[in-house]
């Protein structure tokens, strides 16, 4: 039986190969951890975690719940599953995990970012707005931020708005495939709505 010591260094090893981008790596640690110790909601929390990174969406979202019976109070899981659910379309569920998230760990810009999108798409759509500007103040160098600001400002129609927060992606990130697609998405959308505009002022000549 591992001591609780040896538990939190095998825990923070495999957060760094987590972050080096070595998931399944990662993966086989934490799998033995939670045979010795079944009962730990973080060991559930870390294997959630690199099961999102490897898109094994099931297996992270089983984890997470798993966590949470272990731990009602693990931002962790609430952020997961309310990640998933968001991407399912789940708004509500969405909302209410990524909420309670946020309420257990306030001003994380990336359990606001999955909330303020969520809230637009739920047709909160300045909640939504505010909540993604919260997101942008805590990191403003954060290309998923910015990108998803981004999307919200366009779909209003604030195309000038959502052009910049897209070219500081870029300037950030200059492979950012989202970026460059959101840029062109913009340049579309101008494109259309300046033509609809000539369209409106020769039918006002015409009337008059």
């Amino acid at each position: 039986m591992s001591t609780d010591a040896e538990i939190l260094e095998q825990l923070e090893f495999a957060e760094e190969l987590k972050l080096q981008g070595q998931s399944v790596e990662a993966l086989r640690i934490l799998e033995q951890l939670c045979i010795q110790e079944p009962e730990n909601a973080s060991i559930f929390e870390e294997i959630a975690d690199n099961e999102l990174h490897l898109e094994h969406f099931e297996r992270a979202l089983k984890a997470a719940n798993h966590a949470l019976e272990l731990d009602s109070e693990s931002y962790t899981a609430h952020y997961i599953i309310g990640f998933l659910e968001s991407q399912k379309s789940e708004h509500n569920s969405a909302i209410s995990h990524l909420q309670t998230a946020n309420r257990l760990k306030p001003n994380n810009p990336e359990i606001l970012r999955c909330l303020g999108w969520a809230l637009f798409c739920n047709n909160q759509s300045v909640r939504g707005i505010v909540t993604l500007e919260r997101a942008l103040n805590l990191d403003n160098e954060n290309p998923l931020i910015l990108c998803d600001l981004g999307v919200t400002y366009l779909q209003s129609k604030n195309i000038s708005k959502a052009t910049n927060l897209f070219q500081k992606a870029l300037e950030l990130d200059p492979d950012n495939e989202r970026a460059q697609e959101c840029i062109k998405a913009a340049t579309r959308v101008q494109e259309y709505l300046q033509k609809a505009a000539k369209k409106t002022v020769r039918k006002s000549v015409v009337k008059s």
